[in-house]
């Protein structure tokens, strides 16, 4: 098998999986702002999420002089690792699979920030003990605190545009009244453009412009969860679930590969990383399966009915939903490669995804345009903070013996 050796073969890991994990969120959230049922995207995304598991276990799992290799250990008496592997992959399913509802109530930008940070409180610090501290501790857990801070902001970034979007709306109720009743004839001229006006609010001819209450009305119609009229409460309370669940996969899977409580009989090899991978994929899979088949029937949030038949018929956006389970795939196994050479409190710096993540939310889906300063200067302030906490976990890498 294929092991990464160097401090900076690791950072280069985590880099790399840093953008696949941060992309991946935004693909999924175009389907759904799409009108693709969610159910539907993610049975596609969790099927080539398990082969790109696959690919990795059958190629760096097999080449290089190391050993044992993949296909050696699948005969091996490890259960014991294999279970805390499979464990790892049911609550990161479970966490995927809530963030995919939580990103329609609360935003693609502040979900991943807050279920990132959550990861990063809780994850690292359990990971820096289970690794025998091989990280630096006084520069390990300022990073924490920098996450910390930031899920904070990303917290006040939700309440700020909430209430920018209210406004918005308000606004918007309020001058298609006056349009219905009294000035229709002067809207149809050239001459009425104000700051307020038609152009502005969304009610011009044509594509209503990002960040118009016109465009969240058109958003809304449009997209596959409807989120109008229901408390941003309900999409925090999945983020922050999302977010716990997050906490707990990684330092699973740091027990499958490294036995710190010595649950493995004597001389039997512990896990290497590419086969506890494909046990911790094969967990995911058969949990989403089980619970997405089981969504179709008996829909939760409100969401139509649907059927497996209507699930094989349904092309539209499945190639974007492969390509996420990929990246998610190969993301995830690129975390844990250099987890295991750096170890994984450091490799936790991929929970700075929220960079790319709001990156790709206002590149693609017009995310915070025209929202108010306060709102720009806490997100402003929330990405700050995540690089800043990137960069110092990195800098905490240690080197596994």
């Amino acid at each position: 098998m294929y092991m990464i050796e160097s401090k900076g073969g690791a950072i280069s890991c985590m880099l790399l999986a840093l953008l696949f994990l941060g992309t991946w969120p935004a693909i999924m959230t175009l389907t759904e702002r799409r009108g693709r049922l969610p159910q539907h995207t993610y049975l596609d995304y969790t099927i080539t999420n398990l082969l790109a598991a696959v690919i990795i276990a059958f190629t760096l799992g097999q080449i290089g002089p190391s050993r044992p290799n993949f296909i050696t250990q699948l005969s091996q008496d490890n259960w014991q690792s294999v279970m805390f592997a499979m464990a790892g992959g049911i609550v990161l399913s479970l966490g995927n699979l809530a963030t995919q509802y939580a990103w329609a109530f609360v935003g693609l930008s502040v979900t991943e920030v807050i279920t990132a940070s959550i990861t990063v409180v809780i994850g690292t610090t359990l990971n820096y003990f289970l690794d025998d501290r091989i990280n630096r501790a006084e520069v390990l857990f300022p990073g924490v605190a920098c996450f910390l801070i930031a899920v904070c902001f990303g917290s006040a970034v939700h309440k700020s545009n909430a209430a920018d979007n209210k406004s918005k709306l308000q606004g918007f109720k309020r001058l298609k009244k006056i349009h219905n009743k009294f000035f229709n004839f002067v809207l149809t001229t050239s001459s009425f453009q104000i700051e307020t006006g038609p152009a502005d609010s969304g009610l011009a001819k044509g594509k209503a412009k990002e960040g118009t209450a016109a465009y969240l009305i058109e958003l809304e119609k449009q997209r596959a969860i409807k989120v109008f009229g229901k408390s941003t409460i309900i999409g925090l309370a999945i983020t922050f679930f999302a977010g716990i669940c997050f906490s707990l996969f990684s330092p699973a899977f740091n027990l499958a590969t490294n036995d710190q409580w010595h649950t493995l009989k004597h001389g039997v090899p512990k896990l290497n990383v590419y086969t506890a991978f494909f046990y911790f994929s094969i967990s995911a899979f058969v949990l989403a399966l089980i619970l997405n088949i089981r969504f179709l029937y008996w829909p939760i949030l409100g969401l139509p009915k649907s059927s497996f038949k209507a699930y094989l018929n349904d092309w539209n956006g499945r190639g974007w939903s492969f390509l996420a389970g990929f990246l998610c795939g190969f993301g995830n196994g690129l975390q844990f490669m250099g987890g295991q050479a750096a170890g994984y409190a450091a490799a936790d710096a991929v929970q700075a995804l929220p960079l790319v993540s709001t990156f790709w939310g206002i590149l693609l889906f017009g995310e915070y345009r025209r929202s108010s300063r306060r709102t720009y200067v806490l997100l402003i302030s929330m990405l700050f903070m995540f690089i800043v906490a990137v960069a110092v976990l990195m800098a905490s890498s240690g080197h596994r013996k």
